[in-house]
């Protein structure tokens, strides 16, 4: 019979106790049964121990999701140098019983160059770092062997970014997948092979590798996204943006909650896709540096509509509208005059609602009114939103070009 402390272990290491214990009483049968019964918990202890040794040690907790958030970064100054290219080798072919085997040095491999390629798993440039230098070609080898070209470097950016080089625009990355060679990598030097020739039986001549190409990039950030948010601090943009998809962009009771722009996805039931972008807010002299300024006035450049959102909890909203589209004209002419449509928010207050026949008859144009707190009309906005793209998709097909999918 197995005592009853046995029982008081855990499972794992009561089997084991039994196993040595049955091991045991077939050895030594008889009455040593009953000194093996003693020395019982004196095995189970021993396994007690093994399984402590065997434990996995305790994990590193994750770190917090605050810990890990990184900021957001539109605009970076790089420094991109291509790979140096391998020399060649000087060197003469040796082998038993072939006196004159002549020249057999071969050529350095060419340097790696460094890419610029789009990524849609990136949305900032804050990955990008200040300095990129390629990676060298190998130099070349006896019995002419050539040197290994070395690898190409990629630098992983976010879609929309735009590449400079003072103030000549390089190239526009605004396509996933797109590609951008940043610096080309150094030639290859040659070996004394390559300057073999009937007068020169025996060339000594090997050139270096040369060096990668070296310039300074300044890389910019703008949004791509179908339509953008755009209103006055407070106005209810990132409240509106919560509303109809699922970013979550912080919202409270102050001016400029959002400093940075959030791109939320709008679903509908045909699986279609439409990206808003939530501007950060614009005051009066934005275009001269006011405020957030110039920092995201940029991002609205990629936008092919826009949606003005008005507070109707202020006298007089019809004049946000004015300011907003100055503001927007001063910043690149011909901004304001894109595909629009107004929403006044806050419709839910009662001073607001009193003050819709006023905005519309200024205006001069339905505007929709609607709530982002309470969820009141937000059927309107969605179908109007589908409408403006439908004609921007429209007009992107009729002029050969594909319209930007998410």
């Amino acid at each position: 019979m197995i005592p009853s402390r046995l029982f008081s272990a855990r499972p794992q290491v009561m089997l084991e106790g039994v196993g040595f214990w049955m091991l045991a009483a077939r050895v030594v049968p008889g009455p040593s049964c009953l000194l093996l019964l003693r020395a019982s918990p004196r095995l189970l202890s021993v396994s007690c121990a093994d399984c402590t040794k065997h434990q996995e040690p305790p994990r590193k907790q994750p770190l917090s999701e605050k810990k890990l958030k990184q900021h957001f970064v539109d605009h970076r100054r790089v420094l991109v140098r291509g790979g140096h290219g391998g020399n060649g080798v000087s060197c003469f072919h040796s082998e038993p019983r072939k006196e004159f085997g002549g020249p057999d040095g071969g050529d350095g491999g060419n340097g790696g160059h460094v890419v610029l390629r789009v990524d849609q798993q990136v949305k900032s440039l804050s990955s990008v770092l200040s300095r990129y230098q390629g990676f060298d070609g190998e130099d070349g080898g006896r019995k002419n062997c050539f040197g290994r070209n070395g690898a190409v470097l990629y630098i992983r950016v976010p879609v929309g970014t735009l590449v400079k080089e003072g103030n000549e625009v390089l190239a526009d990355l605004s396509r996933p997948g797109d590609e951008f060679i940043a610096a080309v990598g150094g030639t290859g030097g040659k070996g004394n092979r390559f300057f073999l020739a009937n007068d020169n039986r025996a060339p000594t001549t090997c050139t270096p590798g040369q060096p990668g190409q070296e310039r300074v990039l300044f890389l910019e950030l703008k949004t791509v996204a179908h339509a953008g948010l755009v209103g006055f601090p407070n106005a209810g943009k990132s409240s509106l943006l919560r509303a109809i998809s699922n970013a979550r962009p912080a919202v409270a009771a102050y001016p400029f909650t959002t400093l940075n722009p959030h791109v939320g996805i709008v679903h509908y039931e045909d699986h279609q896709q439409i990206a808003v972008a939530d501007i950060p807010g614009i005051i009066q002299g934005a275009h001269q540096n006011r405020g957030l300024g110039l920092a995201f006035l940029r991002h609205i450049e990629r936008c092919p509509f826009l949606l003005f959102l008005v507070d109707l909890s202020v006298p007089e909203p019809w004049t946000q509208l004015d300011d907003l589209k100055y503001e927007l004209e001063q910043y690149d002419e011909g901004l304001s005059k894109r595909p629009y449509t107004v929403v006044a928010n806050k419709i839910d207050l009662p001073q607001a609602r009193a003050r819709l026949p006023q905005l519309q008859a200024h205006l001069g144009q339905e505007a929709i009114a609607l709530s982002a707190a309470t969820g009141e009309n937000l059927e309107e906005l969605l179908l109007r939103l589908k409408e403006l793209h439908d004609h921007h998709v429209a007009t992107e097909l009729e002029q050969g070009r594909q319209p930007l999918r998410w």
